[in-house]
């Protein structure tokens, strides 16, 4: 698979907001999928396990099994490969525009 493919299988994945809310639920420590269902009584377990299973295809979370319980632990590297490609270009592309306007203005 290429890291085209795998970068809109990410995009996609973070577009929904309640696919965010997971991670960022799991961010500090793993949570069970049902904590995860807990937190998010407005809608049913079925669409929280979809959810989960979008952000496990997109190599965003790692599901673990321990017992009867599955752990959903995060992966960050994707969302750093996502940073390193395409935000921390853009932000340092950004900040030099706006050195070079500050440095015009001032001249």
């Amino acid at each position: 698979m290429s890291s085209e493919d795998d970068s809109d299988r990410i995009f996609k994945a973070l577009a929904d907001h309640r696919r965010r809310a997971i991670l960022d639920a799991i961010k500090d420590e793993p949570k069970t999928t049902g904590q995860l269902v807990a937190m998010f009584p407005e809608i049913d377990r079925c669409t929280v396990m979809l959810h989960i299973r979008v952000l496990a295809d997109a190599g965003l979370i790692v599901p673990r099994r321990e017992g009867r319980e599955r752990w959903n632990h995060l992966n960050a590297l994707p969302i750093k490969e996502i940073h390193d490609r395409w935000i921390g270009d853009y932000a340092r592309n950004a900040v030099s525009m706006m050195s070079r306007l500050k440095d015009a203005l001032e001249a």
